[in-house]
């Protein structure tokens, strides 16, 4: 019995908000452009060891991704990406956590481990005037490369938002399928979840 493919996986072009809740962690909703929810997701507050569950929608009845810390809190963290439809390792996402204080970096690695790609936020002098102040952060928005092999394969551009992160995705580039779509969308939700703290 063949099993169709999320549209959450299909589409070349999303919308990511973060809602925060202090007393209860974040939640995630990913959109196409024309608005219509095609992934959500919750973060608990205070969870020592992330263990962030994606779903189809609000309703939480169908579950697509499961993002796993190796570790409790870490800066050099990694995550491991799991299918949880056919519960197939499709990748792990390493956070250079020192590196990450001054300019935020992850390391794409396929399912044997091998870095195959990188994050990276755009720029060190934005970046560093991103971590000077809140104002700052709000001129300068935060943008992502996404990189396979040294292709660009996905650009997270952050926006403006009250009460709310925004990030524009655009997977339009990774015209090779370089990088497994559902390894894409976990990496949007880990940038929103445990980096993108400066809008």
């Amino acid at each position: 019995m063949s099993t169709s493919i999320p549209e959450l996986f299909l589409t070349d072009y999303l919308v990511a908000r973060k809602k925060v809740f202090k007393l209860f962690g974040a939640a995630f909703h990913v959109y196409s452009t024309d608005e219509r929810l095609l992934g959500y997701s919750k973060q608990k507050a205070f969870k020592l060891k992330e263990d962030i569950r994606v779903f189809s929608d609000e309703s939480m009845a169908v579950e697509l991704l499961n993002i796993q810390a190796r570790s409790v809190i870490d800066f050099s963290a990694s995550y491991d990406v799991y299918d949880s439809q056919s519960n197939e390792h499709i990748g792990t996402l390493r956070r250079k956590g020192w590196s990450s204080l001054f300019r935020d970096q992850w390391e794409i690695l396929d399912p044997s481990g091998i870095v195959r790609g990188k994050v990276m936020e755009d720029s060190s002098w934005k970046a560093f005037f991103r971590r000077l102040s809140e104002l700052t952060s709000f001129l300068l928005p935060q943008v992502f490369h996404i990189e396979v092999d040294g292709i660009v394969v996905g650009i997270m551009k952050q926006n403006m938002a009250l009460f709310a992160q925004k990030y524009q995705i655009d997977l339009s580039h990774d015209t090779q399928g370089l990088l497994p779509r559902p390894l894409a969308v976990a990496t949007v939700i880990l940038l929103l979840a445990i980096e993108g703290r400066q809008g």
